[in-house]
């Protein structure tokens, strides 16, 4: 007798006991909020406000210009 696709990933070991990995719009804009890096396109003002922000909290911005070098 056949088995259903959930009883044969629960006998081999790939039930869904762990949690998923969050792809929400949320999450990926928390995370995206929580690692500032220079921006890759964006209009002047983008820029500008990127430029003040950076020397206004350099502690929180993890800037790639460095890692290029």
């Amino acid at each position: 007798m056949p088995i259903s696709p959930d009883e044969f990933l629960k006998k081999y070991g790939f039930d869904k006991d762990e949690e998923e990995r969050d792809h929400s719009l949320r999450h990926n804009a928390m995370e995206h909020a929580k690692h500032l890096k220079r921006p890759h396109a964006g209009t002047p003002h983008d820029w500008e406000e990127w430029e003040r922000y950076k020397q206004e909290h350099p502690d929180e911005v993890e800037d790639d210009e460095e890692s290029n070098r």
